[in-house]
C-alpha cells in the first residue's frame, strides 16, 4: 500500500503507537494520533514524539468529521480489536493493521516471527544473537520491548528481522509472512482479551497464515494445540520434543540433545553445556536450534552461542545467594503455565511468591506442579485471595497473604533458612500493583541485593 498522503489514525500513545507515527512520517501519510485516556493531555503525548515528528494529537475522542477521514488504522497491541472503536472502522471497509503489520509493509530482508504463550522472549534472545554472530545487519524488535517500525525503515535487502511476536500483535496481520516462524507453546493465557481457548489458538496460530512450504514453521510436539495444529500447518514443520524420541526434529532424551532428519540421528549437545535451568529452557534453545539452522546457520556457530547464552532477566534468573538461600526472579512468570516451568526448575525446599493481576486463569495444574517443593507461599494482589482458595483445596498449607509487595518480600526473607530457595514466580501479571512485570522483577532484585550477606 503507498501510505504516501493517506490519512492514517494510530490508536494508542505507548511504545508502538509512538513507533507507527515516526515510520508513517518518514513515509509522507498524515497521522492522527489517537488515545482514548482523558488523564492525558496533548502535551504530554506530543512530549513522546522524537524531533521533528509531527502528528494531530487527539485526547478522549475523535470528531465525526475526524472519523470520516481516517482511511487507515494501526492499533497498538493493547487496544482490544472487538470494540464497538474498531468495529465502525471496520464495517466501513478501513484496514486495520497492527505495528507489525505495518513494518513488515515498510520493511525489507528476511524475517524470523517467534510466538507462543512462553518462552518467546529468552528464544527470540538467543535466535537474535546466534544470527549476529552469522549476519551483519541484524535486528531483534517487537513484543521484546523494541517497535519493528523503528527499525523497518532502515532494513535492507540483507536484513534479518527477528520479532517476538504477542498474540495481540498477530489480530492485526494481513500479509505478514516470516521465512520462518516458531509457536513454542500455546496454554490459557489473556482469556479477558480472547474469551475462548479457540481465539488465543487461532491468534497465534496466524503466525503461519501466508506461509508456503517454502517456509518453515517450528512447533513444539509436546504441547497438544501445536501438535494438533502440525497437520493443518501451511509451512514446512520441524518439531522438537523434551519428551520423547522424534523420527524428524530436534529432541531430548535423558540429558543429551538430538536431532533426527531423513533417518540420519546427529548427538547435538549435553544440556549441561547451556547456562539455563529447566526443561522449558531446554525447549527454547532446541527452537532457537531448529529456527537458525532453517535460517541457514552452521550448527558450529549456532552452539558456540548457545553455550554462552545466559538466562533473560525476569525469566527464572538468579539474583543472589543470602546467607545460605538462593534468590530466582521469574517474574515473566505472567501465567500458570510460565510458572510452572519457574517451580519445576527449583530443585530446593521453595518460598514462593504468587498472585497479581487477574486474566480469568485457573490455578490447579500450577498448584499440582509444586510436587512438595513449596514450604512457604507468599500470595499479593488481585488474586491472592482465589489462588489460596484453590491452593488450600489441593493440601497446601503455609499460606500467608501480604497486602503490598514489600511486605510478602519481609516474610520471604523471615521464613528462609540457609539450604532454601526464594521464588518470585507469580503466575499473573503485574499490572494493579507495578506498570510491568520488568518494574516488579527490578523492585525485586533490589530487595535482594540489599540484603546482608
Amino acid at each position: 500500500m503507498n501510505l504516501q498522503g493517506k490519512k492514517v489514525l494510530v490508536v494508542g500513545s505507548g511504545i508502538s503507537g509512538i513507533g507507527a507515527v515516526e515510520a508513517l512520517n518518514h513515509v509522507g501519510a498524515e497521522t492522527i494520533l489517537f488515545d482514548a485516556n482523558e488523564k492525558l493531555t496533548a502535551g504530554e503525548v506530543e512530549a513522546k514524539l522524537p524531533a521533528g515528528v509531527t502528528a494531530k494529537i487527539v485526547i478522549g475522542s475523535l470528531s465525526a468529521g475526524e472519523e470520516a477521514s481516517v482511511e487507515l488504522v494501526v492499533l497498538s497491541p493493547g487496544v482490544p480489536t472487538d470494540t464497538e472503536f474498531v468495529e465502525g472502522f471496520r464495517s466501513r471497509g478501513v484496514k486495520i493493521w497492527g505495528e507489525i503489520e505495518l513494518a513488515y509493509e515498510l520493511g525489507k530482508g528476511k524475517v524470523i516471527g517467534i510466538t507462543g504463550t512462553n518462552g518467546k522472549t529468552t528464544t527470540t534472545t538467543l535466535v537474535g544473537e546466534i544470527m549476529a554472530a552469522h549476519c551483519s545487519d541484524v535486528d531483534v524488535v517487537g513484543n521484546i520491548g523494541n517497535p519493528y517500525t523503528l527499525t523497518a525503515l532502515d532494513a535492507a535487502d540483507d536484513t534479518v528481522t527477528v520479532a517476538e511476536i504477542s498474540s495481540f500483535q498477530l489480530e492485526t496481520i494481513e500479509q505478514f509472512r516470516p521465512d520462518v516462524s516458531a509457536i513454542l507453546n500455546i496454554t490459557p493465557d489473556h482469556l479477558n482479551r480472547h474469551h475462548t481457548m479457540e481465539n488465543y489458538a487461532a491468534a497465534k496460530e496466524a503466525i503461519t497464515r501466508n506461509q508456503t512450504k517454502e517456509q518453515v514453521c517450528v512447533l513444539n510436539y509436546e504441547n497438544e494445540y501445536t501438535r494438533a495444529f502440525g497437520d493443518r500447518c501451511p509451512a514446512r514443520v520441524v518439531w522438537f520434543s523434551s519428551a520423547r524420541k522424534l523420527e524428524e526434529g530436534f529432541y531430548q532424551e535423558g540429558e543429551e540433545i538430538y536431532q533426527a532428519l531423513d533417518g540420519k540421528l546427529t548427538h547435538i549437545m549435553n544440556i549441561h553445556d547451556m547456562n539455563l535451568v529447566g526443561t522449558c529452557n531446554v525447549e527454547n534453545v532446541m527452537a532457537a536450534i531448529a529456527i537458525t539452522q532453517a535460517m541457514g546457520v552452521p550448527m558450529e556457530t549456532i552452539l558456540s552461542v548457545v553455550r554462552q547464552f545466559k538466562a533473560v532477566e525476569h525469566r527464572i534468573e538468579f539474583v543472589a545467594t543470602k546467607r545460605g538461600v538462593d534468590y530466582y526472579n521469574d517474574s515473566k512468570g505472567t501465567n500458570p503455565d510460565a510458572a510452572i516451568q519457574g517451580i519445576r526448575a527449583m530443585s530446593k525446599p521453595t518460598i514462593l511468591i504468587g498472585g497479581g493481576y487477574d486474566k480469568q486463569s485457573e490455578y490447579d495444574e500450577w498448584i499440582e506442579a509444586f510436587d512438595g517443593k513449596v514450604k512457604c507461599f507468599v500470595l499479593i494482589g488481585q488474586t491472592r485471595e482465589k489462588i489460596a482458595e484453590c491452593a488450600r483445596k489441593h493440601g497446601i498449607g503455609n499460606i500467608i497473604l501480604a497486602d503490598t509487595f514489600e511486605e510478602a518480600l519481609d516474610i520471604c526473607t523471615k521464613n528462609a533458612v540457609s539450604g532454601d530457595a526464594v521464588l518470585l514466580s507469580p503466575a499473573c501479571a503485574s499490572w494493579g500493583m507495578f506498570p510491568n512485570y520488568e518494574v516488579r522483577g527490578k523492585l525485586f532484585k533490589e530487595y535482594v541485593n540489599k540484603l546482608e550477606d
